[in-house]
């Protein structure tokens, strides 16, 4: 990809990293297929963060196994969606996790939609930590 615009205001891209870059990497996690069965019509991806605290299963903990972890997460993303007010780019995403052999305690986390990818404009959805915009 061509990133010399010279026409820009602000010169050359003098770096970027795409969404496909992260996903090879490991930053981001694809859910797109889980998604789609929830009935989330957008390409869908988990921040590592998200992955690993709330996808993943720690060990030691029984009765929960990572494809139920993860369709929790993004039913819940889903149901976040559909309450959401039209228009906005950034939804609370708010669920009960059990991360440990005792009860389950309240996660919030942020979704937001925007381009698939730097030469895709096609909307996707990220679900990431508070903290990680």
């Amino acid at each position: 990809m061509n990133t010399e615009n010279q026409d820009s205001p602000f010169g050359p891209v003098i770096y970027s990293y795409t969404r496909a870059q992260a996903v090879a990497d490991g930053v981001q996690v694809e859910v797109t297929k889980t998604a789609q069965e929830a009935g989330i019509k957008f390409p869908m991806f988990l921040t590592r963060a998200v992955f690993d605290n709330y996808v993943a299963v720690p060990e030691g903990v029984t009765g929960q196994d990572e494809a139920g972890r993860l369709w929790d997460v993004v039913w819940m993303t889903r149901f976040a969606i559909i309450r959401a007010r039209p228009g906005v780019d950034r939804i609370p995403v708010a669920f009960y996790v059990r991360n440990d052999n005792r009860a389950a305690r309240l996660v919030k986390l942020i979704a937001t939609c925007s381009a698939l990818d730097i030469d895709d404009p096609q909307p996707a959805i990220t679900l990431m930590m508070p903290d990680e915009d």
